[in-house]
């Protein structure tokens, strides 16, 4: 009976978890507040599965606008699908659907409908709004690569429904006999082989009465194709108050057959069904942590985080007839069979968000890496900004890192010989045609042990930096490897190269030219030059695999600690007016307004910094520091960011960090302890363990480590290991509001370095 009883207790918490909808949390609209000279965020609401292959927006901006909704717009032009990684990057596979009444419009200016956000409903399954212009209330619900649409309209003689291929090269065909519309996109801003194209389908559940077809913007009644620059058909019907038509659609990059395919993914549910799965799909992801003890805006903004974690890498494959993954190569043109994933660059990503994939979704990684593999074998390279294809974009060879990081952590690719391989070529090549990929520079870093400043490769300084890390992981991955030490140590070797740039004068890093001097004259405080977007202070950091090398380079623990303290001591200066862009780039602006000095969260290069008091004994600064940006920088708002979100990159460092920890150097089998920002939070891992943190007398004053408990034991360490957390773990914190400087101050207590290696 007891037995019994307990066994009934485990299954009600089990199901109380199962059945809590954390969707509630989740604020589409967060970081939408953006522009060109300020991001907070540069967001749109993806309404979207997990990593699905199609999301859908509403669209405010134009045709070709990277910033396709804007929350200070006040009009709708349609309800777009969109591949979107960041506005910057811009779309692919993109068309849209426009419901009015009256007059047949095509024009997205003139068929545009006011709107406002009190009419709004986002979630990230399911979004809704009032288009008042024409009294039509329009809904849409998405599988991974299909959408159900409802418009409920008016009563009208003349009710209408626009379909926007876009232009650029686009196809269209209305089929009135079937109630279809079919068509294919070409628009896209590269990455895309010459015969690319998107192709879709829709159904509806109502025959035309009126159907025109548009040809770059002349509507031709009556003709039911169109192949042209700008494609676009409307069709039409009489509907009575409050009558519901549906659309059903479904696009594929392989070709119309395949969208056909892909529809099945809707089945014969309706918007309500569809709704339902889509929320279960999300449930499912987001339960996989659970926090407690917070108020209500830091569980928006957690769970609003945790979504836009869960969207990119964003699937690329289909499903064939006998429901195997195959894929449109974007590198090559061709059909092909396996996983494939895009819209991630690796330069943001690296950082954190692979890790929490890697900790809390591996099985989702092991089809990445996969895919990653498959990217090697049809263009010769590693992504390293893939939208969808190889995209000139950032700098640095990360790819070593999201690879290495994964297969050591448990994540194993079938064909390891590849990878391995595809490790070594990218350290001695460049892609022919896209910069970005592979290492550029590499013929003088390979010589030299760093890239120099005055050969006419920008960004010198931070791609060294870059490659001496990437250096380390593929020196560990040999290692597990088992791959001979005389052909790994060169990797160890060069993963010191980043001592090559440093200035002992200014104890930072600096740009050295071919000839061994020093780039001159320096401003520590000028952007771009030989960093990329920040500055010598925000790069000189960029050390992960190695804290105690450049403690020791800059004179010891207590000069190391007075070098991070000025961070966020000096003055947001820029050192000129501008950065090698010759503008003022809006990550300046985004650092100029937080007031914390030259610390630049809302870019990348810096936001592990914080997390480095631990390995110099004061690990009480990085908690201060971590509550400070957790609370101040991030809201569940609209202007919810601090500067761009980045594939999930800043919000995934919000998460990691909510829950007290942080993978200052994926490739290692350590997380760096910060302070838990909830009292209390459950971490549910694949194989069916848990991690369960308890901080309960957490609160904005009692931000400070006072104890760390480690299964009840005692734990003094400044770190967590990876491959203990597996097992479950239960953390236990005290915390208290002034610091404890006893605990996690001696050497045994610090995180890993490489020149702590025996």
């Amino acid at each position: 009976m007891k037995k019994c009883w307990l066994l009934f207790l485990v299954l009600s918490c089990t199901l109380l978890a199962q059945s809590k909808d954390w969707t509630q949390y989740v604020n589409p609209l967060m970081g939408t507040q953006s522009s060109f000279e300020l991001s907070t965020g540069n967001t749109y609401p993806a309404i979207a599965r997990p990593w699905g292959m199609n999301f859908w927006t509403p669209q405010t901006g134009k045709m070709g606008d990277g910033w396709q909704y804007v929350y200070t717009a006040n009009k709708i032009r349609g309800f777009k699908q969109t591949h979107q990684p960041s506005p910057w990057i811009n779309d692919y596979g993109q068309f849209s659907i426009m419901p009015m009444v009256g007059k047949p419009e095509f024009d997205e200016e003139k068929r545009a409908s006011w709107f406002g956000h009190k009419g709004e409903e986002a979630t990230p399954y399911y979004y809704k709004v009032y288009l008042a212009e024409y009294d039509i209330v329009t809904e849409m619900s998405p599988t991974e690569r299909a959408v159900l649409f409802r418009f409920t309209f008016p009563e009208n003689a003349h009710s209408y429904i626009a379909v926007d291929a876009f232009d650029k090269g686009s196809f269209i065909q209305i089929i009135p006999e079937e109630n279809k519309i079919i068509g294919y996109s070409t628009r896209n801003s590269g990455g895309v082989p010459e015969n690319f194209k998107n192709y879709f389908i829709i159904q509806f559940d109502k025959p035309f009465t009126y159907k025109a077809t548009v040809n770059n913007g002349n509507i031709q009644e009556n003709a039911t194709e169109q192949t042209t620059d700008h494609a676009g058909a409307i069709i039409g019907f009489k509907t009575q108050r409050g009558e519901q038509v549906h659309a059903r659609i479904a696009s594929s990059f392989i070709s119309f057959e395949q969208a056909a395919r892909n529809m099945k993914e809707l089945g014969n549910d309706n918007l309500e069904q569809i709704k339902q799965k889509g929320q279960k799909a999300w449930n499912q992801v987001l339960g996989k942590i659970e926090v407690e003890g917070g108020n209500l805006d830091q569980y928006r903004t957690f769970y609003s985080c945790l979504y836009r974690s869960l969207l990119f890498p964003r699937k690329f494959y289909e499903l064939d007839e006998a429901g195997k993954p195959v894929h449109y190569s974007p590198y090559n043109g061709q059909v092909l069979p396996g996983y494939m994933f895009t819209d991630t660059g690796f330069w943001d990503t690296f950082r954190c968000l692979f890790p929490l994939l890697n900790l809390m979704y591996p099985s989702m990684n092991k089809e990445m890496q996969e895919g990653l593999i498959n990217t090697y074998k049809e263009s010769g390279f590693f992504p390293e900004w893939a939208s969808p294809g190889h995209r000139d974009c950032m700098i640095g060879n990360n790819s070593a890192s999201v690879l290495a990081d994964a297969y050591l952590k448990g994540i194993k690719v079938e064909d390891v010989k590849t990878l391995y391989e595809g490790l070594i070529h990218g350290t001695k090549n460049v892609h022919p045609t896209v910069s970005s990929t592979g290492r550029r520079g590499y013929e003088y870093y390979n010589k030299l042990g760093y890239v120099p400043y005055d050969v006419k490769i920008n960004e010198n300084t931070a791609r060294t930096l870059e490659y001496a890390y990437n250096d380390w992981c593929i020196y560990q991955l040999g290692k597990a490897l088992k791959k001979p030490k005389k052909e790994i140590e060169i990797f160890a070797k060069r993963a010191m190269n980043y001592k090559n740039l440093y200035d002992p004068e200014h104890k930072l890093m600096r740009g050295k030219n071919e000839d061994g001097t020093f780039q001159s004259p320096f401003n520590p405080l000028k952007w771009g030059d030989a960093f990329t977007e920040g500055n010598s202070w925000h790069y000189s950091w960029s050390v992960f695999h190695d804290v105690q090398g450049l403690i020791d380079l800059m004179g010891g623990e207590k000069a190391f600690v007075n070098m991070l303290d000025s961070v966020f001591i000096m003055p947001p200066t820029f050192g000129a007016n501008s950065d090698t862009r010759g503008s003022l780039v809006h990550e300046m602006r985004e650092m100029q307004v937080i007031d914390m000095g030259q610390y630049a969260h809302g870019n990348q290069p810096i936001q592990h910094m914080i997390y480095l008091y631990n390995y110099a004994g004061e690990p009480w600064k990085t908690q201060y520091w971590i509550r400070e940006v957790l609370t101040r920088l991030y809201t569940p708002a609209p202007d919810g960011y601090c500067g761009d979100e980045d594939n999930g990159q800043t919000s995934a460092w919000y998460v990691f960090s909510a829950l007290g920890f942080y993978s200052v150097c994926p490739g290692s089998d350590q997380y760096v302890l910060g302070a838990p920002l909830f009292k209390k939070a459950v971490i549910h891992l694949e194989n069916g363990k848990k991690i369960q943190i308890s901080a309960p007398e957490n609160s904005d004053k009692s931000r400070f480590v006072q104890e760390v408990k480690y299964n009840g034991k005692n734990y003094s360490k400044n770190f967590l290991v990876h491959s203990s957390l597996l097992n479950g773990a239960d953390i236990q914190f005290r915390m208290g509001d002034k610091p404890n400087k006893k605990r996690g101050i001696n050497k045994a207590d610090y995180p890993y370095s490489l020149s702590n290696e025996k």
